[in-house]
């Protein structure tokens, strides 16, 4: 079984500063993203060598062919494994603005335009009750975008959506800086965005 390792972030713990604070990526990636990939790792070593060696996105796409035994070990430490990843690929230093090209289209002809988008993704992310994401997805039936809201670490995946742009929430992503201001939080992430690797992502998806 070919084991997962932790992916290194694309730049400094302190380069999105001071939107994310350096100790907060730091402690994020190096513990709770590190406990995912472990639990992962464990969580596949209980299963056939067929489903050990498929792809992470297509195992979370259907959990039914997971054991139940297993099943919600791999949702949750599959789903913040690839969360995770995506996460930190989705921020850069000197980000934010608005998207351009076929994400912006895409988002336009969803949302109405960027700043529909965006309220709706803000307001709805800051009132997820517990753990959880916001997620900008796309939806290979509708041939769309679609912003969806998922619980703990479950990946959109498992809805049938191919996430695009997360945003984790969980109060370990924010807490020593932002405290119990979740909303301060969702909104200095906007600062932060890598606009051109989410619209490369969707290019990637609909060639």
């Amino acid at each position: 079984m070919a084991k997962y390792e932790l992916p290194k972030v694309p730049y400094s713990y302190d380069s999105l500063e001071p939107h994310i604070d350096a100790r907060t990526m730091e402690i994020h990636h190096t513990k709770h993203h590190q406990a995912y990939t472990d639990g992962l790792n464990n969580a596949l070593a209980n299963l056939s060598p067929e489903l050990q060696n498929m792809e992470l996105s297509k195992l979370l796409s259907d959990l039914n062919q997971v054991p139940e035994n297993v099943r919600g070990a791999v949702n949750f430490h599959g789903g913040g494994y690839e969360n995770h990843a995506l996460f930190w690929n989705n921020m850069k230093p000197s980000g934010g603005g608005k998207p351009g090209g076929s994400l912006e289209e895409a988002i336009n002809s969803v949302f109405g335009n960027f700043d529909g988008f965006k309220e709706k993704f803000v307001k709805d992310t800051i009132a997820i009750q517990g753990s959880g994401w916001g997620w900008l997805t796309y939806n290979q039936q509708t041939k769309k975008v679609e912003f969806t809201t998922m619980p703990n670490q479950t990946s959109p995946r498992t809805k049938g959506l191919i996430p695009l742009m997360g945003l984790d929430v969980w109060e370990h992503a924010y807490y020593l800086k932002y405290q119990n201001r979740r909303a301060d939080y969702v909104n200095a992430w906007w600062n932060v965005i890598n606009w051109d690797e989410v619209d490369a992502r969707l290019s990637k998806i609909k060639a």
